[in-house]
């Protein structure tokens, strides 16, 4: 039986050229890839291909690992941080299929990680390629409308309409509201959108020994962050950059220094607190580490009902 399944596997792969993309796409898209990798922060345009899957699934992200994968790396695909997800799962077998590549689910043992919304909690290393969905390359896409003038804004590095933006924050919430896409700039020039991550991942992109690219396969952008590339995240000298922190530890495995998601676990509305990052949390506990609903603990009446602080 096994042998059947790996033959079909087999003429499966005959079927599609290697990670799915013909060669010639895939060296128009290294030379972007490149030319991103120059000038850190710039939006190089390219020429998106069709993807078996619908734009907003993550096609850009598809585009570039097809692009930079080889027959010896290895694949981790993760979305919201977690390696079960739908999305995360039909990528990680769209590309074993098409590509024969192995697989993994552990950050450590990646070469090739693709992310959407999140970084994973463990450090990256020099070696691996982190790959992120962006469904919204222009930073100032809220604030200009029209692509000729945010071109115009990039090239003369004019981007105090952002600083007014964060500014009218403040004004009104009494601190910077922005919880995700928190706009950065990149080497000191372009204004960057670190993809939907929530502010609290910002500060593993600065001077990561990673590779960081990002593809935008419906608005047809592909940018990049060197590895140990200076990230400033924009605030100001009296409200500073500042990311969530959570009044509670993850309840499975009792971490306080991951990114929390909060989950209601019954119809009375109790809730439990859990590591985004399902890697992370499943190392911790096979190190032993202990939430406060982990194994013998305490029940799910004992939780708390807020989420942040």
């Amino acid at each position: 039986m096994i042998d059947a399944h790996e033959n079909a596997a087999k003429r499966g792969r005959q079927a599609y050229n290697f990670a799915y993309l013909d060669e010639q796409s895939k060296r128009m898209i290294r030379r972007c890839i490149l030319k991103a990798m120059a000038v850190p922060g710039l939006q190089v345009p390219f020429g998106s291909r069709e993807m078996p899957l619908a734009y907003g699934w993550g096609t850009g992200g598809i585009q570039v690992t097809a692009s930079v994968i080889g027959p010896n790396d290895t694949l981790k695909v993760i979305d919201q941080g977690a390696d079960d997800a739908t999305n995360a799962v039909s990528i990680r077998r769209f590309f074993k299929r098409v590509a024969g590549i192995e697989t993994t689910e552990k950050t450590d043992a990646a070469t090739i990680i693709q992310t959407r919304h999140r970084v994973p909690e463990t450090p990256l290393r020099a070696g691996q390629v982190i790959v992120y969905q962006v469904p919204s390359p222009e930073p100032l896409r809220s604030l200009e409308p029209r692509e000729s003038e945010t071109r115009k804004m990039h090239a003369y590095a004019e981007y105090g309409l952002m600083s007014v933006q964060l500014y009218e924050d403040i004004a009104r919430f009494g601190h910077i509201a922005t919880a995700h896409s928190y706009p950065v700039m990149t080497h000191g020039r372009y204004l960057m959108s670190p993809s939907p991550i929530p502010k609290f991942d910002n500060p593993k992109i600065a001077n990561s020994p990673a590779i960081q690219l990002y593809g935008a396969g419906r608005e047809k952008r592909i940018y990049a962050v060197p590895p140990y590339t200076r990230v400033q995240n924009l605030d100001f000298e009296d409200h500073p950059f500042r990311v969530q922190k959570w009044r509670h530890c993850c309840s499975l495995c009792g971490a306080s220094d991951s990114y929390l998601d909060e989950i209601v676990v019954n119809d009375s509305g109790q809730r439990m607190f859990v590591c985004s990052d399902t890697d992370y949390c499943a190392t911790r506990r096979d190190q032993g580490h202990v939430g406060p609903e982990g194994e013998g603990r305490a029940p799910f009446g004992s939780l708390p009902n807020s989420k942040t602080e």
